[in-house]
């Protein structure tokens, strides 16, 4: 039977080019939702079997409100998934770039494609809630005057011609998916070598350098870390870390030496590294 993935966007969103990588070999089926928050509601109501999530760009950044909706859901971070993002102009066929007046995509797609569109005076960038969502109005409503920054398979799924191939500014342009789960999935421990934590500190002296000293004491790598202010809470804030595991009872062991150093420590997931994939096209 095939997993129903939902994934934030629409059909042919880098979110369902991360799922087809993630889930290479299987049978899925995309389950389209206009926001995050709608992509986790499916999960929660058994909608789907998994969900995908944008968490960080090489490039952008991090996208700070998933965390929160992560923990705030209490979803499982169950896989990751690299993702080289090309981007590309497109629009109906037989129109031409000097006939643009409009271009719609999603912010951060306009940010990343912003020197291509340095040299198009002419051409005036509005954001939208999807890159692929765009391109399906486009199609829908037959603009000839309006193009649209989006994914090739977008493009194919609408019918529609690329007019300009991976305009990004830079070209190491990669985006993390996180894979999310309501209830988890276990997987053997030995196959397990990466973990997402979250955690709290007070605002105290050396509050987070012992516990960063704890987690190197344990020989545990931190691969990310990120950090917000607690709402309400004066000089508070939660960090998210991800760390690389060589031998999980001692990631274990660090876990219950920091502790007591913490208001609150959680687990958002323990899986696979996803770096493996990062060459594939």
């Amino acid at each position: 039977m095939a997993k129903t993935i939902a994934i934030q966007g629409g059909y042919g969103a880098f979110h369902e080019i991360a799922a087809h990588h993630y889930f290479e070999n299987e049978e899925i089926k995309i389950l389209p939702r206009n926001t995050f928050r709608d992509m986790v509601s499916s999960v929660q109501d058994r909608k789907s079997d998994y969900g995908i999530m944008a968490i960080e760009n090489s490039l952008a950044g991090s996208i700070i409100p998933n965390y929160n909706l992560i923990i705030n859901t209490k979803m499982h971070i169950v896989g990751e998934v690299y993702l080289r993002i090309k981007q590309n102009l497109v629009a109906m066929p037989g129109v031409k770039i000097s006939e643009l007046k409009e271009v719609y995509s999603h912010p951060m797609a306009i940010l990343q494609c912003q020197d291509f569109f340095d040299t198009l005076p002419q051409i005036r960038l509005i954001e939208s809630i999807d890159t692929a969502i765009s391109a399906e109005e486009i199609a829908e409503r037959r603009l000839i005057d309006t193009g649209a920054i989006a994914s090739r398979l977008a493009a194919e799924k609408n019918g529609l011609e690329i007019l300009a191939e991976s305009i990004e500014t830079n070209k190491m342009n990669y985006t993390r998916f996180l894979i999310l789960s309501e209830n988890g999935v276990s997987i053997p421990t030995e196959e397990v070598n990466k973990a997402s934590l979250y955690f709290t500190v007070a605002h105290k002296f050396g509050s987070l350098s012992k516990i960063l000293s704890i987690l190197s004491f344990y020989e545990i790598n931190m691969a990310k870390i990120q950090s917000m202010p607690i709402p309400g809470k004066d000089w508070e804030y939660m960090f998210f870390v991800d760390v690389e595991i060589n031998d999980y009872d001692m990631y274990k062991k660090s876990l219950e030496a920091i502790r007591p150093f913490t208001p609150s420590l959680g687990i958002l997931g323990e899986y696979k590294n996803g770096k493996s994939n990062l060459n594939k096209k």
